[in-house]
């Protein structure tokens, strides 16, 4: 007897399982699959370009096709001249359309994101007493150019320049090139080696 109490309590409790796994079975064996795809690309490769004129660097930075949003800072440096009368600062003072000066950090920021395919404004840097060097050396004039990707805020919008993390560069180039001063009554600016 006890055999068979046994087992009809063995019968309930299985019958009780397995009530449920028509449902735990579908659950189990539903699945969905997706089809087809794009390859999509994320980098950054930017190119400067660089001119001289009229003791004045120009400065223009081209995003390659393809490249992710991107914004761009600039900083230049110059040497400093020990006269009879004190130090004459030859680093370069910069203007251009949409192109800021940061005070804090000495960087020139442009302010708008540069999109693959696309370039900056030009960005001037002129580059102080420059015609009192006529019987000197050329002067190095170091320029620095960084760039960090666009950020997006909740609403899809980029956030401007000024709330990136420019920790977080992509490509950072430094060019030096030697300005020499223009020769007395040319009217050029000097040349760039």
């Amino acid at each position: 007897m006890k055999k068979r109490r046994y087992f009809l309590v063995v019968l309930a409790l299985a019958t009780i399982m397995t009530a449920g796994i028509g449902r735990a079975w579908a659950y189990f064996t539903t699945y969905a699959q997706a089809y087809g795809g794009k390859t999509i690309h994320l980098g950054d490769e930017t190119e400067i370009t660089e001119s001289f004129s009229a003791e004045t660097k120009h400065i223009q930075i081209a995003s390659e096709a393809g490249s992710e949003p991107v914004y761009i800072r600039v900083k230049a440096f110059a040497g400093k001249d020990y006269t009879e009368n004190g130090v004459i600062d030859h680093t370069p003072v910069g203007s251009g359309e949409d192109w800021t000066e940061q005070k804090a950090d000495g960087f020139y920021y442009y302010v708008k994101p540069v999109e693959g395919g696309s370039s900056t404004s030009v960005l001037e840097l002129k580059i102080p007493d420059l015609k009192g060097r006529e019987n000197k050396d050329p002067l190095n004039v170091i320029v620095i150019y960084e760039s960090t990707p666009v950020r997006y805020d909740e609403n899809g919008d980029p956030v401007g320049y000024d709330g990136v993390d420019w920790n977080e560069t992509l490509d950072r180039h430094e060019i030096t090139a030697p300005v020499t001063p223009a020769a007395p009554g040319s009217g050029e600016g000097g040349s760039e080696g």
